[in-house]
């Protein structure tokens, strides 16, 4: 039971331990996710990092402006289910430049979606079922990939789905970590899964001119906007509101818009709202009163910054590893979110069908035009529910 400090120093301690907290959980558990998502998109190394590194540090900035700014627990982070749509989405034509101009436009979509009502509006009425298939679609390769690892390097994954296990039984925040942590322990002893040698290890920063092509817009930048909003930025606001706390939605969104636009030339893809990270800031855990509890936000964004300028390394770790093992420490972070987003998706019978047809076609891979199977899946299920009706009956 959480008893109220005495002191300010005391007072100070509790936030900011669960901000520091929220940003190493935020950080360890999903890093690979990113780091994957930029790489199947064509990223060098160093372009990965860069991107990496500047979406950390913009997390940072943005998470500590905004808690600030409103006096209240407004966790920032990157969209998880944005890179592993990267990370299951066929390369683009144009490369990684029109990917960061995709980035950008992501940015834009959501500084509008956050200014203009009726851009917000159209947005939410998409049905949330076929918002969570089309998620569940996404995140369905990844999830297969820890059991494809423990088939392919048995050695490798299974003493890490054993510590995601035993770790998860007890306590299921630190899951994830430690079976990362696990991934490096299992490579030091094997030093010849690695794939070269260590290079250097400080910041990287790298420049992106941007281009735009029709097939990264459609089939990245659309995508990624929509998942952005589906399960990050309205799960944030949920959290929020579970709490008590009722910010304008609108601004926070442009802001975290504005934010993605900034950082996007670096490599990095969108900035948005925390859900997962954003309950260790927004609970009593974090302070027992409510107005103090913006502090572990702040920290948060605090404790980014300095992540962030370190995360060559995490990068460097990715890119010696063998990618599958990457690819299974990924899965087991997405897998919370995957059974989320099919129970989602499922929930409603009279739209079962139309999310299934959305699940399947955004899960399959298929490319047409250029344009990944994310977007197909969502115009498939949005032709069946319009084909029974569904949508009509909603007025959308």
């Amino acid at each position: 039971m959480t008893t109220p400090a005495s002191g300010p120093a005391a007072g100070l301690l509790q936030p900011v331990a669960a901000g520091m907290l929220a940003a190493f959980v935020g950080f360890g558990s999903s890093f690979a996710v990113i780091v994957a998502g930029l790489s199947a998109m064509g990223a060098s190394p160093d372009e990965a990092a860069s991107g990496l590194t500047m979406l950390t540090i913009g997390m940072g900035v943005a998470g500590m402006a905004l808690s600030a700014w409103t006096k209240m627990p407004i966790s920032v982070a990157w969209s998880t289910p944005g890179g592993a749509l990267l990370a299951t989405t066929a390369a683009v034509e144009g490369g990684f430049p029109a990917v960061v101009g995709a980035f950008l436009v992501t940015g834009l979509l959501l500084v509008a979606a956050g200014s203009w009502k009726p851009f917000g509006r159209l947005v939410a009425a998409i049905p949330g079922p076929l918002a969570g298939a089309m998620l569940a679609g996404i995140l369905l390769p990844l999830v297969l990939a820890p059991f494809q690892a423990v088939g392919e390097i048995p050695l490798l994954m299974l003493p890490v789905m054993l510590v995601w296990l035993i770790v998860g039984r007890f306590w299921r925040l630190y899951a994830v970590p430690a079976a990362l942590i696990a991934a490096i322990v299992a490579l030091a002893l094997d030093p010849g899964a690695l794939a070269g040698p260590i290079p250097d290890l400080s910041p990287t920063f790298v420049l992106v001119t941007p281009t735009f092509t029709l097939d990264a817009l459609i089939g990245v930048a659309l995508p990624l906007f929509l998942v952005t909003m589906a399960s990050q930025n309205i799960p944030g606001l949920a959290v929020l509101a579970t709490y008590g706390y009722r910010p304008h939605p609108g601004p926070l969104i442009a802001w975290t818009g504005v934010a993605s636009v900034l950082v996007a030339p670096f490599g990095a893809l969108s900035i948005n709202l925390a859900a997962i990270t954003a309950a260790l800031c927004a609970g009593p855990d974090a302070h027992p009163l409510p107005e103090r509890r913006w502090i572990a936000a702040f920290a948060a964004g605090c404790a980014y910054v300095p992540i962030g300028l370190a995360a060559t390394a995490a990068v460097v770790l990715v890119s010696l590893a063998p990618p599958l093992l990457i690819q299974g420490v990924a899965g087991l972070a997405l897998l919370g979110a995957f059974a989320a987003a099919i129970l989602k998706g499922l929930e409603s019978e009279p739209d079962r069908i139309a999310a299934l047809v959305t699940f399947l076609l955004a899960g399959s891979g298929l490319a047409f035009l250029g344009i990944g199977s994310a977007f197909w899946g969502l115009v498939a299920g949005l032709a069946v529910s319009a084909l029974h009706g569904r949508l009509w009956r909603r007025g959308g």
